[in-house]
C-alpha cells in the first residue's frame, strides 16, 4: 500500500479514542440538571397540581453513549492498523483473524443486551407518556426534560473528533480510500452522530428522550450488523493463517 505515514496514524487513533471516551461518558456529563420548574409549569398546563417537585433532573439518555457501539467497530479497525505498525506482517495477519472473531462475538452479545434495555426503556416512555393525566407526569418527570443544548456541545465536539479521525486516516495512507469497507464504517459513524443530532432537534423538548431512544435502538441494531460483517470477515483470515501454520510445519527440517 505505499508509504505509511505513521504520526497520522497514530493520531487518527487517538481523535477515534478520544470520540468514543467521551460517547461511553455522556451519561455522567449529560443529564443530571434541576427540571422542577419546567415539570411544575407542564403540571399546571394539563391542570394537574404537583406541589413542591425539587428532585425532577434533567436525564442523561441513551443515544449518545450507544454511538459507542458503532464506533466500537471503527475502533477495532482502526487498532488493528496501528497493531500492525509494532507486530511482523505474519505474527499480526495470524493475530488479528482471532482476534476480530472474538471481539465481534463480545460485540455482538453486548449490543443485543444494550438493544433489549433500549427497547423495554422506549416502551416504557411511550407507555407513560400515552397515559394522561398521571402517567405524562410520571413521564414528564424521569424523561420529560431532555439537555438538548448540552448534547449538542457534546455531538458537535465528538463530530469534530470523527471528523480529524477521517482525516488523519487519509493522510496516514490515501489509499484507505479503496477499502469500501472502512470508508462504509467512516461514513456510518459520521451519520449515526448527525442523525442523532438531528432527532435531537426534530420533536418538542418532552418527547426528544424518546426519539432518544429510538436512535439508541437503531445504534444497536447498526452495531450488531457491523459486528456480523467483522466476524464474517474474520474467518477468511483465520482460515489462511491455519493453512499457513500448516504450511509451514510440513516444510522438511534442513537440519533433521
Amino acid at each position: 500500500m505505499g508509504a505509511l505515514r505513521k504520526p497520522f496514524l497514530l493520531l487518527a487513533m487517538l481523535a477515534l479514542v478520544l470520540a468514543v471516551g467521551l460517547e461511553v461518558g455522556a451519561g455522567l456529563l449529560l443529564g443530571g440538571g434541576d427540571a422542577g420548574a419546567e415539570l411544575a409549569g407542564s403540571a399546571a398546563d394539563l391542570g394537574v397540581e404537583v406541589g413542591d417537585v425539587r428532585e425532577v433532573s434533567e436525564p442523561s439518555g441513551r443515544g449518545t453513549g450507544y454511538l459507542a457501539l458503532v464506533d466500537t467497530a471503527a475502533l477495532w479497525t482502526t487498532g488493528l492498523f496501528c497493531l500492525g505498525l509494532v507486530l511482523p506482517d505474519r505474527l499480526h495477519g495470524r493475530i488479528q483473524g482471532v482476534a476480530t472473531l472474538i471481539f465481534s462475538i463480545v460485540l455482538i452479545l453486548v449490543a443485543l443486551l444494550a438493544l433489549v434495555l433500549a427497547f423495554i426503556e422506549l416502551m416504557i416512555m411511550v407507555s407513560l407518556f400515552l397515559a394522561p393525566p398521571f402517567g405524562t407526569l410520571a413521564y414528564l418527570a424521569l424523561w420529560g426534560f431532555f439537555p438538548v443544548g448540552d448534547a449538542a456541545v457534546l455531538l458537535a465536539l465528538v463530530l469534530l473528533l470523527k471528523l480529524a479521525w477521517a482525516g488523519l486516516l487519509i493522510l496516514a495512507q490515501p489509499k484507505f480510500l479503496q477499502n469500501k469497507g472502512l470508508v462504509l464504517l467512516i461514513l456510518t459513524s459520521l451519520l449515526c452522530t448527525v442523525l442523532l443530532e438531528f432527532l435531537h432537534h426534530l420533536v418538542p423538548v418532552i418527547l426528544v428522550s424518546i426519539v432518544d431512544s429510538v436512535g439508541a435502538v437503531v445504534f444497536a441494531i447498526i452495531a450488531i450488523v457491523w459486528a456480523l460483517v467483522l466476524l464474517i470477515g474474520a474467518i477468511p483470515a483465520i482460515v489462511k493463517a491455519v493453512r499457513a501454520t500448516a504450511a509451514l510445519r510440513a516444510e522438511p527440517d534442513p537440519h533433521g
